[in-house]
């Protein structure tokens, strides 16, 4: 592993790049449809019940799926298909905790808004928002830290990242490349959730910080 440190590094950036791509497209998908679904409960349960059968899918057979769906457009394998399942997989996380957290305000909390004149958008970005924000966020660090392994086994159809020291180390049966993909994984979840939990807490309020 040190002995490449300038290729695991290489590697490290490309997995960022997969993963972090991935999150901020779920989270500008995931936050406003998690929102959408509290005022639509027939539809909320419906949209929670595909995101969670999503998840149940295996990693390798979602980016099965996704070969000969994207080869339409000469993308079946690489980048654009490890992104587009990343981004399923984020959904259950992210929707369902901003769905829960908004459901759940404090009633009180809404009438006092409503008895200052708020109007819905007004509540929704100065009260409900950031008194869920918690949760919310618990979603994305989830689904970060999830992406992160996942996005290893995406470089199986050639998406790049920590993955390809793992794939090498299976191919060329060498433990040593194997683990030091592994290792790194880890360490890039811990370091990711601890930075995501360090802006949870700048950005969240004073009084309703954990």
């Amino acid at each position: 592993m040190f002995r490449n440190y300038d290729e695991v590094l290489s590697l490290t950036f490309e997995h960022i790049q997969l993963v972090g791509t991935a999150i901020i497209i779920a989270v500008l998908i995931g936050v406003p449809l998690g929102i959408y679904l509290t005022t639509n409960e027939a539809l909320a349960d419906t949209v929670l019940q595909i995101t969670s059968i999503i998840m149940t899918i295996p990693s390798i057979a979602l980016f099965g799926i996704m070969i000969p769906v994207l080869s339409i457009i000469n993308q079946g394998i690489g980048f654009l298909p490890a992104v587009i399942a990343l981004i399923l997989y984020s959904q259950l996380p992210i929707v369902r905790n901003t769905y829960v957290a908004i459901k759940n305000i404090d009633p009180n909390i809404r009438d006092a808004a409503k008895g200052i004149g708020m109007t819905t958008y007004q509540r929704l970005l100065r009260v409900e928002i950031p008194n869920g924000l918690p949760l919310i966020m618990a979603g994305v660090r989830t689904a970060t830290v999830l992406n992160i392994g996942i996005g290893a086994i995406a470089a199986f159809i050639g998406s790049g990242g920590l993955g390809v020291l793992i794939d090498q180390g299976i191919s060329r049966n060498n433990n040593n490349l194997v683990l030091a993909g592994a290792v790194s994984v880890s360490i890039l979840a811990i370091i990711a959730d601890f930075i995501l939990r360090a802006i949870q807490n700048k950005i969240t309020p004073k009084g309703i910080r954990n």
